[in-house]
């Protein structure tokens, strides 16, 4: 999760959501302002938008890429099963049930 600078100034910054018994139920974005006196701290570190969008891209890019790999990686290793994703046969592969 990133801190985020909203179009208004503002930052939304990652929490962790906790119910009153103290689990954590998740994490959430608080929005804070320059009155918060963290605000300093966290807008240095702070992405737009478009930034997390754009480095979000990146790594489902990136993450294509290393699977293609790794799934070429297997087949040629002769690891079963893992070249079904790869060369998909109908009368084998998932769509044969």
């Amino acid at each position: 999760m990133f801190v985020i600078r909203l179009p208004n100034g503002n930052l939304q910054v990652p929490r962790t959501a906790t119910g009153n018994d103290g689990r954590i139920i998740g994490d959430v974005y608080e929005e804070i302002g320059p009155q918060d006196a963290d605000y300093a701290r966290l807008a240095a570190q702070a992405l737009t938008a478009d930034e997390v969008a754009r480095r979000r891209e990146e790594w489902r890019a990136g993450d294509d890429a290393l699977r293609r790999e790794f799934l070429e990686f297997a087949r040629l290793n002769g690891e079963p099963g893992w070249d079904d994703d790869l060369n998909p046969d109908p009368e084998h592969g998932p769509e044969a049930d």
